[in-house]
């Protein structure tokens, strides 16, 4: 159900609020660019910063959007267990087809503490759920032998892998069922991770080049590897410009780059891309087809 490429979408604002017409267009240009899964209220969907009714509103919003062409896969985590629950819930109310739940953050639990605290809000939804390791941003790592024990709560189905470890991903890969789904949280290790018998990706880069991740994902499926691996050698230093600053700041920056939004607004304590990382986000997208090449002393 959950396989291919997904997008990690922005929350886009403007003047403070969220731009929900924009926020419309951009689900709409990732459905008609072949991505697989709509996840919303994410790292990138600035979920830290959103109020619970905005984050509520934006979840109904894609569903509705969406309108069951492809899954959505709803950011519903926190380090509350509480609210997690509150907030997954909500998401199944209003018809998102999963929920992602990202580790406790800065509680720092333990291993049997992250099992509960999962265990606890599977056991209060119906929906599939999909847990969210990335020990950079929440301070724990989920060991392999814990995702493993969480693998056989039937709704837990499976987890997207944010730490760039093979070995994690292989070691988590080994200890599970086949029907447990491994999806890189890093666009960069997105074909070493299919190879090694991964489901897909949840995306950054798909919020500018929809069309080249679900391809990437695609032809993998379909066999044709080497196809799939001249392919992700193409979007590898896109997948690096995209984190030259902290995200979702540059990608922001790049769709705005692209008219795909009006503004590239993050809210505090994230600042805008820098004018410097700017062009050099620019200079990659130009090299990789996603900017036509700007004209000598033209005003950006």
């Amino acid at each position: 159900m959950f396989q291919g490429a997904m997008v990690a979408i922005v929350t886009p604002f403007k003047a403070g609020q969220v731009d929900e017409a924009s926020f419309r267009q951009l689900i709409e240009f990732q459905i008609a660019n072949g991505t697989n899964a709509i996840v919303p209220c994410g790292t990138t969907g600035e979920s830290a910063t959103l109020t619970f009714s905005e984050h509520e509103r934006i979840i109904e919003i894609t569903v509705e959007q969406v309108g069951k062409r492809i899954p959505v896969i709803a950011g519903t985590g926190s380090n509350n267990t509480e609210e997690a629950i509150r907030l997954t819930r909500h998401a199944q109310k209003a018809g998102a087809d999963g929920a992602l739940l990202i580790s406790p953050y800065y509680n720092k639990p333990t291993q049997e503490g992250l099992y509960q605290h999962f265990k606890k809000v599977a056991a209060s939804v119906d929906i599939p759920l999909i847990l969210y390791n990335i020990p950079g941003r929440s301070a724990v790592n989920i060991e392999p032998d814990t995702i493993a024990r969480l693998s056989r709560i039937d709704n837990i189905v499976g987890v997207k892998e944010a730490t760039g470890s093979m070995k994690q991903i292989t070691d988590i890969i080994a200890r599970c069922d086949e029907s447990f789904h491994v999806i890189s949280g890093e666009d960069y290790i997105t074909f070493p991770l299919l190879c090694a018998g991964g489901k897909g990706v949840i995306s950054v880069v798909s919020n500018i080049d929809p069309r080249g991740m679900s391809d990437l994902c695609s032809l993998y499926f379909a066999g044709k590897y080497d196809e799939a691996r001249q392919l992700y050698y193409k979007l590898l230093p896109i997948c690096h410009a995209v984190f030259v600053e902290t995200n979702p700041s540059p990608v922001k920056s790049a769709l705005a780059m692209m008219k795909m939004i009006e503004s590239d607004e993050v809210r505090l304590p994230l600042i805008p891309t820098s004018e410097g990382a700017k062009e050099r986000l620019r200079r990659v997208m130009e090299q990789c087809g996603l900017l036509a090449p700007a004209r000598a002393g033209a005003v950006s």
